[in-house]
């Protein structure tokens, strides 16, 4: 152990595990990068995300809300409409996934020819 590392209790790891599972996640990175904009329709979310199926959409978005990042706000109009937005503790959520996808394009090439000399090597 190095100097001043504090060991972590187990049930510290599994919460941080149970929380890095959503937040880490490519779909709800990207969803809630996308409702930092603002509040967003179910279609409107679907339209944007290229290759979210349906029902990963649906399933993420239920997790985010569970996990109390999104909220989901049912209008009672004819077709009914659904609209998903940040909540708070959301919005807190937002300044690190916005870096994380800043990161993400910033060094998507690097990555891509370390993944490149990886597969020659392999080969």
């Amino acid at each position: 152990m190095s100097p001043g590392h504090t060991p972590v209790p187990h049930e510290g790891c599994v919460a941080a595990r149970e929380v890095l599972d959503r937040v880490g996640d490519k779909w709800s990175v990207f969803i809630v990068a996308l409702l930092g904009d603002g509040s967003r329709r179910f279609s409107e979310i679907k339209r944007s995300i290229d290759g979210i199926s349906q029902r990963m959409l649906t399933l993420t978005l239920r997790g985010l809300e569970r996990d109390g990042l999104v909220t989901r706000t049912v209008h009672a109009t004819i077709p009914p409409r659904v609209d998903y937005a940040l909540t708070p503790l959301g919005a807190t959520l937002l300044v690190s996934v916005r870096a994380l996808v800043e990161w993400s394009f910033e060094h998507r090439e690097e990555i891509q020819r370390a993944r490149d000399r990886f597969d020659r090597r392999r080969a």
